[in-house]
């Protein structure tokens, strides 16, 4: 070719990684929703943490922070049911989603009633499973083709 005229551009190739990367956004939704609910429910600890510590003030903000880990453990939930319906996946993790929103709730409920017996252990629990949800998001690995559309 002369030297004036560009090179042409390639047409996209079928198995190329960017129809597979708009395919798979609900495994990056789920993604990033499980990695804000690992680090607010690390929040939470470290606000409970600096509240039994002496600093009454922040009992307020663990409070207030618990609607905002229930709320981003539903959208968890939500982002979970359509990478099981819409890529295929495994159905435990939206079952996981929706009990770890149960105990974040039942966790909720139990620190406002100050039975702290309950509330520590399953706070524990809830990062336990909250880590383990953020695992295996990235772990996953969806087929290359979902049945039902096209390649």
């Amino acid at each position: 070719m002369p030297p004036d005229v560009p090179e042409p551009i390639p047409a996209p190739v079928l198995g190329s990684p960017e129809p597979q990367r708009r395919r798979h956004w609900p495994l990056h939704l789920l993604r990033a929703c499980t990695v804000l609910v690992l680090l607010d429910t690390l929040l939470q600890a470290a606000l409970a943490g600096l509240f039994v510590t002496g600093d009454l003030d922040l009992l307020a903000w663990h409070a207030a922070n618990a609607t905002v880990l229930a709320t981003l453990n539903l959208a968890q939930t939500a982002a979970a049911v359509l990478v099981w319906r819409r890529l295929r996946g495994p159905g435990w993790p939206p079952a996981a989603s929706a009990l770890l929103a149960i105990l974040v709730w039942v966790e909720h409920d139990l620190g406002e009633a100050r039975v702290l017996a309950g509330h520590m252990p399953l706070g524990m629990a809830v990062f336990g499973c909250a880590t383990a949800l953020t695992y295996w998001a990235f772990a996953h690995r969806p087929a290359a083709h979902v049945p039902g559309e096209a390649p």
